[in-house]
């Protein structure tokens, strides 16, 4: 294994090529799931105004001091405050204001009262004829039922972080302050190229010797998955002729990365290697990682390159691997990849490459999770990926792999984090 490039070697290789890709402005409404690019500060507080939580009357709280069901105070009611408006006169002593949720504090009152706790008429759409005075059946102490200036946000503070991805709670944020655009780091155009003869496009009937291309489409998925956008062209035939033109109409899209798969190894029609030699400045890597050892990393006029192997096990996997990274590094994400640590099941073998087992989890009584091989780990067994819920990691050098021992597990299934 001593001429294989060691997987985090080849990782750093990678990521120290890349760099975030420029921020774009775009409205509010777009930002789900997008990474902040910049961090944003609060405007102004929120709420801006000292506001009332309830449907009720303003008061001065010392009025209601004695209040109860059985004896009662009584207030005039001097003013009448819907949300949207703001009082032009403040409370005295024996006085109050009908006010509705979200609706400024007159100057003088001190605390809410809510109607349900008062003999008030209470019909939002009258603005006039309200009833006065109001007996109150409670007491209510400095501060009831009073939304301050800056419960919420204070002016100045940061609210966002770059590198945040943005969920609906943070858009709503934003929105409760009145961005209408936001600074994010612009999406990833990634071609996703395929080549050779055995490959049909979906929907056609297949020739003898055929077989439909799965690896663009399994690609695809992966890539929006990571919030970058695909773009599919057709696929190639194995001649040099055809593999030049794929490669001119992938530059043809202004992408910020190329992945493609097979071509990379060392077959007689492996033409890919070659016409990247010509085309642009790659490292081509034997890695040592099973499966996906055939990998391929460069840049083809200045746009990063991959050249990922042609099994559809091996190509997912290497993807997992190295492309997620620098996609996520393109994206501006700090995410780490969710990973656990689980105990073996049964005694595995390996070769000694640092490898990535498909395996089934489960939750043990004792809180652990248990990993189980999903079956055959031939690279060309695609539906072994759709089963698995992770791919166990053995380290390089690690040749057998005993029952009860832990390793980690990247998770496939995210949502296992949150199981019982």
């Amino acid at each position: 294994m001593a001429d294989l490039l060691a997987v985090d070697e080849a990782l750093n290789r990678i990521l120290n090529q890349l760099s975030p890709l420029p921020i774009e402005h775009i409205p509010l409404l777009a930002g789900y799931n997008r990474i902040l690019a910049q961090s944003i500060t609060a405007p102004t507080s929120l709420p801006p105004f000292a506001n009332s939580s309830m449907d009720g009357y303003a008061v001065l709280a010392e009025d209601t001091t004695t209040a109860t069901k059985d004896t009662p105070v009584s207030l005039e009611v001097v003013m009448d405050i819907p949300a949207g408006t703001f009082p032009q006169a403040s409370l005295d002593n024996g006085q109050a204001a009908r006010i509705m949720t979200g609706a400024p504090i007159p100057d003088g009152a001190t605390a809410i009262i809510p109607v349900e706790n008062t003999d008030g008429e209470w019909d939002k759409s009258a603005s006039s004829g309200l009833k006065s005075p109001i007996n109150i059946f409670r007491a209510v102490k400095h501060g009831d039922y009073i939304r301050p200036i800056g419960e919420d946000i204070t002016a100045g503070d940061t609210i966002a972080h770059a590198g945040d991805k943005l969920r609906p709670q943070e858009i709503g944020v934003l929105a409760s302050l009145g961005f209408a655009t936001i600074p994010v780091f612009r999406r990833p155009r990634v071609v996703i190229l395929s080549n050779g003869d055995e490959l049909a496009e979906l929907g056609q009937p297949l020739g003898q010797g055929q077989i439909y291309d799965s690896n663009r489409y399994t690609l695809a998925g992966i890539v929006l998955a990571c919030d970058a956008e695909p773009l599919l062209l057709p696929t190639a035939k194995d001649t040099p002729e055809s593999i030049r033109a794929l490669f001119a109409d992938a530059l043809d899209q202004k992408p910020d990365m190329i992945l493609s798969s097979a071509g990379v190894s060392v077959g007689a029609a492996d033409f890919i290697r070659d016409i990247l030699a010509e085309l642009g400045n790659v490292d081509f890597w034997r890695i040592n990682i099973r499966p996906g050892k055939p990998l391929a990393f460069g840049q083809i006029a200045t746009i990063p390159f991959f050249g990922l192997p042609g099994n559809p096990v091996s190509a997912m996997v290497t993807f997992e691997v190295f492309v997620r990274p620098a996609l996520y590094k393109m994206s501006g994400k700090q995410l780490p990849i969710p990973t656990i640590r689980a105990r073996l099941s049964h005694t595995i073998t390996s070769d000694g490459r640092e490898s990535y087992l498909r395996v089934f989890l489960q939750k043990t009584a004792d809180g652990t999770w248990s990993a189980t091989l999903t079956g055959t780990q031939t690279s060309s067994a695609l539906v072994s990926m759709s089963k698995a819920d992770g791919l166990l990691i053995l380290p390089a050098g690690t040749t057998i792999a005993h029952e009860g021992e832990f390793y980690p597990v990247r998770l496939l299934k995210s949502e296992l984090l949150y199981s019982n």
